[in-house]
């Protein structure tokens, strides 16, 4: 499966294991730049063999309709991966609702790629998954996350204390969430 979306700039798409090199060399590329961020990696996570059997799992998950993951690239680069943004945990039934998750390779911060690729992934979400609610937990220190998600309609639901294991330490998380009126 090689599902592509575009935007202006950027092409989005379903990746698999043939593409685990690219996948590599982006966490590579960013590896002290995400460690801020996210849970603490070990060795292992920098093999390419990791990034194959992740990508497989996720295709799998893509297939059930679980999740969406979907790679960055800009259009005049379609062999750099610069970022990735995911809707996983779709649950059905009377919720109707996803957790979203997302990073940007450090050198393309503050262009407006993340904001862009988000709001096609919202598009997609809403329109297509029929999704009534998605939801994402962000630092409150993540400022420059915090800013994306409110350009795009995001509003505040609350604090959730210690939620997430970063970088070694239990952090705080501003839940942020966006509503789709017309579910």
């Amino acid at each position: 499966m090689q599902k592509t979306y575009e935007t202006d700039r950027l092409i989005l798409k379903v990746l698999d294991e043939a593409d685990a090199g690219q996948v590599l060399n982006y966490y590579m590329r960013n590896r002290g730049f995400l460690e801020e961020w996210e849970p603490t990696k070990d060795e292992e996570y920098y093999k390419k063999e990791t990034h194959e059997i992740q990508l497989m799992n996720d295709l799998e998950n893509i297939l059930k309709e679980n999740m969406l993951r979907l790679w960055i690239y800009k259009k005049e680069d379609e062999n750099k991966v610069i970022g990735t943004l995911a809707f996983s945990n779709i649950v059905r039934g009377a919720f109707w609702s996803c957790f979203l998750g997302y990073k940007l390779d450090g050198a393309e911060i503050n262009k407006g790629y993340m904001t862009e690729a988000l709001s096609k992934g919202v598009h997609i979400m809403f329109s297509e998954f029929k999704l009534h609610r998605i939801e994402a937990n962000i630092m409150p220190k993540n400022k420059r996350s915090l800013r994306v998600v409110e350009k795009l309609g995001f509003y505040n639901e609350g604090l959730a204390y210690k939620y997430l294991k970063i970088n070694g330490r239990w952090e705080d998380h501003i839940h942020m969430v966006l509503l789709n009126d017309k579910v």
